[in-house]
């Protein structure tokens, strides 16, 4: 069924909204003010998904992509939309999902733009397959909704260096029948390439996913290659997943060659980054982010003891230190842990503790022994904090809690049970983390009451 469809905006999930009357349909690759004639591919009870058939009038805020496989790609999503028009929309989104899941109307502000809005990633997680006849190993990104991997030789939102060692790589385990991997049939043995890299470009470290419990000797040489040809790429390592999953890397990895790290340097402040351990995509605005909660808990306290949840590395641990009296840094991933004190001692820091524990354990821990904390910052992953951590951390927590999210819907459902507890938002900062996509960056301070 085709419809003509005048789009109002975009919604939470990177879809465009248009109506059929009172009924709701989402459009994919739309954008504000674009008048479609669109094809119905899903219909529900209350909403359809429809796609585009025709642009009849282009949007004001509708640009050519920077990529000529953006339509394809499931990757970015928002290239085809101006940037400023993609900021806008992100601080709606932000306003309306909340609004939906809290019930409540608050003031948000508007979207703080990256530094760099394209060539920002610096760490990629590309899968690799590989061609039945002529043996091609290939990587890229997904087909949008679909595991049908679209193979991408130039990507804008990741540095030619990156694409250089990707297509180098590729080209190195073909000759050397390195096999890709066969998701149907779970055969292959490079499943991923992961590469991490610093945002001076100076130090890159590659990791290897492997369907396999030992290392051919092939992927040895693959990795003395690389750390010969590229003086950037200071470690090669190995991550073992022979799982049939969607979870990308497995628990073990060991280094091939090379430091199993690399050194990320942001504002003066030196962090060691390993392999499993997590760092912001987008250093660049991740700097914007650190200043951000600097300066909300500078405006507002002094020498104050601090909580840093899921801290990872302790990268707003280090950030914080010269405003607080102490930190203690909360992070369950070992290696995140074991790089966090070795931050420690490159920054000549020692007002931090470093706790290696599930987050609600370490919570709950403190609170029996009267530990209490001035302001606390949680940086959970996309799912959120767990019933018990959120519930523990406004009992530990005096003053403020500022959370910095990477999910819009999981943050708000937060915010219900903080609320609970007498924590109000007073601030609500989207921050944009990953231009050119639907996905929102969103900072928020809640103060008791």
């Amino acid at each position: 069924m085709k419809n003509k469809y005048k789009i109002e905006k975009m919604v939470y999930g990177g879809n465009a909204l248009a109506r059929n009357g009172e009924y709701t349909v989402f459009i994919e690759n739309g954008c504000r003010g674009d008048v479609v004639e669109a094809e119905t591919i899903k219909m529900t009870k209350n909403y359809a998904v429809a796609k585009i058939n025709e642009i009849i009038e282009p949007s004001k805020y509708r640009i050519k992509p920077l990529c000529a496989l953006h339509n394809v790609c499931g990757s970015c999503g928002w290239q085809h939309i101006d940037y400023i028009c993609q900021l806008k929309e992100k601080q709606n989104i932000v306003k309306e999902t909340i609004k939906n899941i809290t019930g409540k109307d608050y003031d948000v502000e508007q979207t703080i733009p990256s530094p760099k809005i394209k060539e920002y990633r610096c760490k990629v997680q590309l899968p690799v397959a590989q061609t039945k006849q002529s043996k091609r190993i290939l990587t890229g990104y997904y087909k949008k909704n679909s595991h049908e991997l679209i193979n991408i030789k130039y990507c804008p939102m990741q540095s030619d260096l990156i694409n250089e060692i990707t297509a180098f790589i590729k080209e190195e385990a073909q000759k050397l029948n390195i096999t890709g991997y066969d998701e149907k049939h779970h055969k292959g043995i490079l499943r991923h390439i992961i590469i991490r890299q610093s945002s001076n470009h100076n130090n890159i470290l590659i990791i290897f996913v492997i369907n396999a419990v030992n290392i051919e000797k092939s992927l040895y040489i693959l990795a003395e290659k690389v750390i010969d040809k590229y003086e950037q790429v200071k470690g090669v390592c190995v991550n073992f997943n022979t799982k049939r999953t969607n979870v990308i890397t497995g628990e073990k990895t060991i280094t091939l060659t090379g430091n199993g790290y690399i050194i990320e340097e942001l504002g003066g402040r030196k962090y060691k980054i390993s392999a499993g351990s997590f760092f912001q995509v987008n250093p660049y605005c991740a700097e914007v982010i650190f200043n951000k909660v600097y300066e909300l808990i500078e405006n507002r306290a002094k020498n104050a003891v601090i909580l840093d949840a899921y801290s990872g590395v302790s990268s707003f641990g280090i950030w914080l230190s010269p405003i607080a009296s102490k930190i203690v840094s909360v992070e369950e991933v070992k290696s995140a842990s074991m790089d966090a004190f070795d931050n420690l001692k490159l920054n000549n820091i020692n007002n931090i503790e470093i706790i290696n524990s599930d987050a609600a354990i370490a919570f709950k821990n403190m609170l029996k022994k009267g530990v209490h904390f001035d302001i606390s910052l949680t940086d959970p992953p996309r799912k959120g904090c767990s019933m018990a951590s959120a519930q523990t951390l406004c009992e530990l927590t005096s003053k403020y809690i500022i959370y910095v999210s990477c999910n819009v819907s999981t943050l708000a459902r937060d915010m219900n049970i903080f609320e609970q507890y007498g924590f109000t938002p007073v601030y609500i900062q989207p921050v944009d983390m990953f231009p050119n996509t639907p996905h929102i960056e969103t900072v928020i301070m809640f103060e008791k009451h």
